[in-house]
């Protein structure tokens, strides 16, 4: 017992790269933490830490005994925290990182609904198109619209969305519709950075579409925005552009066509989950399903 507890001590030495930061969270004085790293590092035979006036950083060793300490002192505590749930409803604050667009007009509402379920929990959302670091920052979840790039993040699967053609009534009026993919050489179309093609299927074929226009951007809600303002053709998933859908700003065109799914995950630091995030996540591929 006396080895995790210092273990757990060193894990939060790391993450504060401090003595002094450490014995703020822990409570512990700092000249104890200072000698029970000491006696850490004698019992293992190497050093972890290097020791500077002002800081500390790990060596080799340091890093990888990091790594699986906090595994170690993550399940245990979990462990704790999941036997005190069994008994109350989950609680506390979850943070959680969210696509502007999607969280904005699609996932407030079901949002809504969870914290109705859970009044224990407390929230805080960024809404952001950055990258955010789930080990760095004190984010539980991120919620992130495709493919996940490789790492050593947890990423699990919440739903796979089709985009679909739309375009504003006016804009349709003033430039006619398209009646097949190879139309849309000839529109104005609103794509992301790069985009030369779109892949559209129709459930027994798949074409390329050329596609081009005057309005090249990196936010969705941008050509969202330019759709309703009868400026192009956009390509988006129908959850994006429910509410203008409702109130006819757009409408769906080649509605036999769709272009390729867009994944969405729950991206975690750990599988070692507390239950406010667990159910989080949960409620989310149930609702999105």
């Amino acid at each position: 017992m006396e080895l995790l507890n210092d273990m757990a001590l060193f894990v939060e030495v790391v993450k504060a790269r401090s003595f002094r930061g450490a014995a703020q969270t822990t409570k512990v004085p700092n000249s104890t933490l200072s000698r029970r790293i000491s006696l850490l590092e004698k019992a293992i035979g190497l050093r972890l830490l290097h020791r500077t006036t002002r800081r500390i950083e790990l060596t080799e060793a340091g890093q990888i005994y990091f790594e699986r300490c906090k595994r170690i002192v993550d399940e245990a505590r979990l462990a704790h925290e999941q036997l005190g749930e069994m008994l109350e409803q989950p609680s506390g604050f979850l943070r959680v990182s969210l696509p502007v667009d999607f969280a904005t007009t699609y996932l407030a509402p079901l949002i809504a609904e969870f914290a109705e379920r859970y009044p224990g929990i407390s929230f805080e959302f960024d809404l952001t198109p950055r990258l955010v670091d789930l080990v760095a920052e004190p984010f539980d979840v991120a919620i992130r619209m495709g493919e996940p790039e490789p790492s050593h993040m947890i990423a699990r699967p919440l739903a796979r969305l089709s985009p679909y053609l739309y375009a504003s009534p006016r804009y349709l009026e003033r430039n006619g519709e398209p009646s097949r993919p190879s139309d849309l050489a000839r529109h104005q179309c609103l794509c992301m950075l790069k985009a030369k093609v779109w892949t559209l299927d129709n459930g027994s074929e798949t074409v390329e579409a050329a596609v081009g226009g005057r309005f090249r951007l990196n936010n969705i809600g941008m050509i969202r925005r330019l759709a309703t303002l009868d400026t192009g053709i956009a390509m988006m998933p129908e959850q994006i552009v429910s509410d203008e859908l409702a109130d006819k700003r757009l409408q769906r065109i080649l509605p036999r066509w769709q272009g390729a799914p867009v994944s969405v995950f729950a991206i975690t630091e750990t599988r070692l989950l507390p239950a406010k995030t667990q159910r989080f996540i949960e409620f989310l591929k149930e609702r999105l399903k």
